[in-house]
């Protein structure tokens, strides 16, 4: 493509349960055809108020652990003034400020510039809406 600017949306189903979703596929997939061996930078982006994206290890329990600490930092139950849904359902509606719904990454010669243990996720602890959309653009 010769596009300066392309853009993809993912749909991503997270089930039932709270999840750390790798995208580090769907993000090289993209890139495979929108960066075509340029350089520029991914823009990952959730348009939801309930999720949020990070760059962590997985596999290793990490993506466990955030979990672990968000239920530390936000746990599920009553004290939320934000009160629809799944009993503590207000506290879906700050993750965003600590997992922010967005990354920009580098792009060098069509490929993902991560470390060699990182990994693109969606972090989705919002068991009430498991339907989501992740907006891949590259810029170039």
């Amino acid at each position: 493509m010769s596009d300066a600017f392309t853009t993809r949306v993912l749909r991503v189903t997270t089930g039932s349960s709270e999840r750390v979703l790798d995208l580090t596929r769907d993000c090289e997939a993209f890139l495979s055809e929108a960066a075509a061996g340029r350089d520029g930078l991914l823009n990952i982006f959730v348009p939801h108020a309930t999720a949020g994206v990070a760059i962590l290890e997985t596999g290793a329990g990490s993506d466990d652990d955030l979990l672990a600490a968000l239920h530390t930092l936000l746990p599920a139950d009553d004290r939320w003034q934000h009160r629809h849904g799944s009993p503590g359902h207000g506290r879906d509606h700050v993750l965003p400020a600590l997992v922010p719904p967005h990354a920009t990454l580098p792009v060098v010669g069509g490929s993902l510039e991560l470390g060699t243990w990182q990994s693109v996720c969606l972090v989705d602890t919002n068991v009430d809406n498991p339907d989501r959309r992740v907006r891949l653009s590259f810029l170039g």
